[in-house]
C-alpha cells in the first residue's frame, strides 16, 4: 500500500496525521481514547484527532498540500 501525509499538526512522527492510499481510503492517525464509552468490533479501532485538523484538509483540498 502506498500512503502519502495529507495533513498534521506537527512535523514529528507521533502528532495527528491523516494520510491518503493508493487503495482509495485515508489513514488516520490519534490517540486511542479509553473512555469513549462505544462498542466497537474488535478488527476494528478508534482513534480521536483535532478538530483543526480536518479543517486544515479541507481548506486545503482532499489531496492535501
Amino acid at each position: 500500500m502506498k500512503v502519502t501525509k495529507l495533513v498534521s499538526t506537527c512535523d514529528i512522527k507521533d502528532c495527528p496525521t491523516i494520510y491518503a492510499t493508493d487503495r482509495g481510503t485515508l489513514l488516520v492517525q490519534g490517540e486511542t481514547p479509553t473512555d469513549h464509552g462505544l462498542q466497537i468490533p474488535s478488527h476494528e479501532t478508534v482513534v480521536e484527532i483535532p478538530e483543526e485538523l480536518v479543517l486544515d484538509l479541507i481548506r486545503k483540498g482532499l489531496r492535501g498540500a
